[in-house]
């Protein structure tokens, strides 16, 4: 087992450095000029000469490479001369000495260094620690809450094939899933923080209407006559009719019954925010209300996949002999399900959350956009657009480790799970 955990980080080390190399020489090759946008096109040379200086920009692509990982790498050479470009600098490089090699230079020990912003003159590791937290708290109870409803949802819908709630569940999980996550997030915004921020009113005669509409939908044909009506045209009727409806009971008058409504409490919550809010009188606080609407838009779509694959995976292992056998012994219906048959159709389920998961923690940037959230995605956005390469490196190997982490993670709870590939 040791040694399986160390080949698969042998092979993560590989794939951030395969990483590392193709990103920094695709925006080190790519046109423009990242000390013209800091300094301004009125700069003068001499300013501009000092600011390539500084940043290791006067260098040749090769060797601003060679430096960049000799500052990442923990075991790396450095030199005392302060004038050299690899100057083991106290305040920035946190290590000590392990070897002397020639008169100067030395191997050190140290911690991984990811230099200073361009834009900013902020340390990069400052910057990714200030935004990391935020995007790991908003993709963990995304995630979590994703893989709990959804496994609910699937065991719910293998139990109940072919019924109209396996059908209602599937329908729902597929709209989920073709939703672009710019235009979901923007209606959950609208939605939960204008339409219902401070009530909504929903009128008694579209309540019934829904419910009249969802009992006729459990069944999969009407006949009227000599008239058959299946589920889906009576499904796109249901919902024409409902609109339409809708719009004349907007142009009655309010005094009118057929306008009485319940109206409900609204959400009280706004449409930006982030982990972190600020008041004036207790300054910096806690604020979870602000992660409601981005982890309800986040979660959507990982939902409907492991809703699909519980379900898909749960009835092919419904379907093997060991199942038969385990009923055939008399266990109870609940350790047949759980014990036996979710426990062994996890595999899949797994691998779904967990490339979610790394997906999430690699910033969703049209959520945090949309809701004003202050996370990674953002903040790599940000550096993209002002072409702050240390920023961009900091977090592509951010995003990098938590893809091996994960797949390293994943792979262990494999063998836990599921005896079938538990390595001896």
């Amino acid at each position: 087992m040791i040694a399986y955990l160390f080949q698969k980080l042998g092979y993560g080390v590989l794939v951030l450095l395969g990483v590392i190399t193709l990103v920094f020489f695709l925006f080190n090759l790519a046109p423009g000029d990242p000390v013209r946008n800091l300094v301004g096109e009125n700069a003068s040379q001499e300013t501009v000469a000092n600011m390539r200086r500084k940043f290791d920009l006067d260098l040749p692509v090769p060797a601003r490479f060679v430096l960049y990982v000799n500052d990442l790498s923990p075991l790396a050479i450095h030199s005392s001369d302060s004038t050299s470009r690899a100057f083991f600098d106290q305040q920035e490089l946190s290590g000590f000495k392990i070897l002397p090699v020639g008169k100067s230079w030395s191997v050190y020990l140290k911690s991984p260094y990811l230099k200073r912003s361009f834009l900013s003159d902020k340390s990069v590791a400052a910057i990714i620690g200030e935004v990391l937290p935020g995007t790991f708290v908003l993709a963990f109870v995304s995630i979590f809450l994703a893989m709990i409803v959804g496994l609910i949802l699937g065991i719910f819908a293998a139990l109940e094939k072919d019924t109209f709630w396996d059908r209602l569940i599937l329908f729902t999980s597929a709209l989920g899933m073709a939703g672009p996550s710019f235009f979901v997030a923007m209606l959950v915004a609208w939605l939960g923080a204008i339409v219902w921020r401070e009530q909504i009113a929903l009128p008694y005669s579209v309540l019934l209407y829904v419910i009249l509409l969802f009992f006729l939908l459990r069944k999969s044909t009407l006949k009227f006559g000599t008239l058959l009506i299946t589920r889906s045209w009576l499904l796109t009727l249901g919902l024409m009719v409902g609109v339409a409806g809708y719009f004349m009971l907007r142009g009655l008058p309010s005094s009118s019954f057929l306008r009485a409504s319940l109206v409900l409490p609204g959400t009280g919550l706004s449409m930006t925010g982030s982990l972190y809010g600020v008041d004036v009188w207790r300054g910096e606080f806690l604020d979870l209300r602000n992660m409601i609407l981005p982890v309800i838009t986040l979660m959507i779509r990982p939902l409907s996949v492991i809703v699909q694959l519980t379900r898909s995976s749960l009835l092919d292992v419904l379907q093997q002999d060991f199942i038969r056998t385990a009923r055939a012994k008399g266990l109870s219906e609940f350790d047949v399900i759980v014990r036996h048959g979710l426990r062994n159709a996890l595999n899949p389920v797994i691998t779904a959350v967990s490339g979610w998961f790394a997906s999430l923690l690699a910033g969703a940037i049209f959520v945090e956009f949309v809701f004003g959230w202050k996370g990674l995605g953002q903040q790599m956005f940000t550096a993209i657009e002002n072409q702050d390469l240390p920023v961009v490196m900091g977090g592509v190997i951010v995003i990098s480790m938590a893809f091996v982490v994960i797949n390293l993670l994943v792979d262990i709870l494999y063998g836990w799970i599921d005896p079938r590939v538990r390595i001896s």
